[in-house]
C-alpha cells in the first residue's frame, strides 16, 4: 500500500489544485450538513484524538489525528495522525497518508477556495497574518496563488517566527515584515492560523471592505475573533452544522445574545454554486470561518492519490 508524506506533495498537488478538487466534490453534489460529525476523546496529558470519517464516489477514508497542545516545546508537531484512504465499493485500503501533511494542504485549500468568492477584483491585497507555524505558511502560498500581495504583515507570538516567516514572504517576492495587532485597520485580508483561545485584535478596526479568515479552531470555548467583528460581518461557514456545533468564534458571540444562529450569511456550497454574492461589496468585512471537515480531508487526499497515480503513469 502507498504511502504518503509531505515531502509527497512536491509537483503532485498544489492549493490550487486541491481547491479545484474541494470545489468539484461540492458541485457533483456532496451536501457538507449531511457529514457526521468528528468524535474527539481527550488524552490523559491534555491531548485530544480526532476520529474523522467520510465517504464520496468512489472513495472512504478516515483521518485519526491527534492534537497534542505540548508537542512544540518538544521539538514535536502540534498535529500528528493518519489518514486512510479506502476504495469505496470494497473498502480496501488504497493508500496511508501522514494525517498532518494532509491537514496542512487541505485547510488553507479549503480558505482559498472560499477567498476565490469573497476577495473582491482589483489591485493588489495587504494581508496580516496572524501564526507563523505551518498553517500561515500554507495559507501565504495558498493566497499567493490566487491573488498579488502588495505586502505581508506577520503577527506571532514568537518574534524569530514571525520574522522568519517575513523572510520566507521576501524569498517569494512579496514584501514582508513582522508587525502588531492595531495593523488589522490597513489590512485587505486577515488570515488567523493560531492556536489562540481569546480574540486575537480589536473587532472594530476591520475596515468594511476587509475579508477575515479564521482557521485555528475547532472548539466551542475558543475563538480568534471577537464579537465585534462577528455580529458586524457576513459570515460565511463550510457547514452550518458543523460551525453551530464547533465554532467558539460563532457561539461565544452567540452565547453572548449578541447573534442568533440565522447569523450565518451561506456557506461555502453556497459560495461554489453562486448562491451567495461574495465578493466584498464593502458595506460590510467578510469572515470566513473553518473548522476542518472529513469531506475535505477525503477530497483531497482523493486528488493526491490521484494524481501521484497519474505521475507514476508517465
Amino acid at each position: 500500500m502507498p504511502q504518503f508524506s509531505a515531502a509527497g506533495t512536491a509537483g503532485l498537488l498544489s492549493a490550487a489544485a486541491a481547491a479545484d478538487a474541494l470545489a468539484g466534490v461540492l458541485l457533483a453534489g456532496l451536501d457538507p450538513e449531511t457529514c457526521p460529525p468528528r468524535s474527539a476523546l481527550p488524552v490523559p496529558g491534555g491531548g485530544e484524538l480526532l476520529l474523522m470519517p467520510a465517504a464520496a464516489g468512489a472513495y472512504a477514508g478516515v483521518k485519526i489525528a491527534g492534537v497534542a497542545p505540548g508537542n512544540p516545546a518538544r521539538g514535536l508537531p502540534r498535529i500528528t495522525g493518519s489518514y486512510l484512504l479506502l476504495d469505496g465499493p470494497t473498502l480496501r485500503p488504497l493508500a496511508l497518508f501522514d494525517g498532518a501533511a494532509l491537514t496542512a494542504l487541505r485547510t488553507p485549500a479549503v480558505s482559498a477556495l472560499a477567498l476565490r468568492h469573497l476577495l473582491p477584483a482589483g489591485r493588489p491585497l495587504r494581508l496580516l497574518l496572524f501564526g507563523s507555524g505551518p498553517q500561515a505558511y500554507g495559507h501565504l502560498e495558498a493566497v499567493l496563488a490566487i491573488r498579488q500581495l502588495a505586502e505581508v504583515v506577520v503577527v506571532a507570538r514568537n518574534p524569530v517566527g514571525a520574522g522568519k516567516l517575513a523572510a520566507h514572504a521576501r524569498d517569494l517576492g512579496v514584501p514582508a515584515r513582522p508587525g502588531v495587532a492595531a495593523e488589522v485597520a490597513d489590512a485587505d485580508l486577515v488570515i488567523c492560523c493560531t492556536t489562540a483561545r481569546e480574540p486575537l485584535f480589536d473587532g472594530r478596526l476591520i475596515g468594511p471592505e476587509a475579508t477575515v479568515v479564521a482557521v485555528g479552531s475547532h472548539e466551542p470555548e475558543a475563538r480568534e475573533v471577537d464579537t465585534a467583528l462577528v455580529r458586524r460581518a457576513a459570515v460565511y461557514v463550510e457547514s452550518r452544522a458543523a460551525a453551530l456545533r464547533e465554532a467558539g468564534d460563532l457561539l461565544v458571540p452567540e452565547a453572548e445574545g449578541a447573534i442568533g444562529p440565522g447569523h450565518i450569511s451561506g456557506t461555502l456550497a453556497d459560495l461554489v454554486a453562486g448562491r451567495m454574492p461574495g465578493g466584498g461589496a464593502g458595506s460590510c468585512p467578510q469572515l470566513f470561518k473553518s473548522v476542518g471537515m472529513a469531506w475535505e480531508d477525503l477530497a483531497v487526499a482523493v486528488a493526491w492519490f490521484e494524481a501521484a497515480g497519474e505521475n507514476s503513469a508517465t
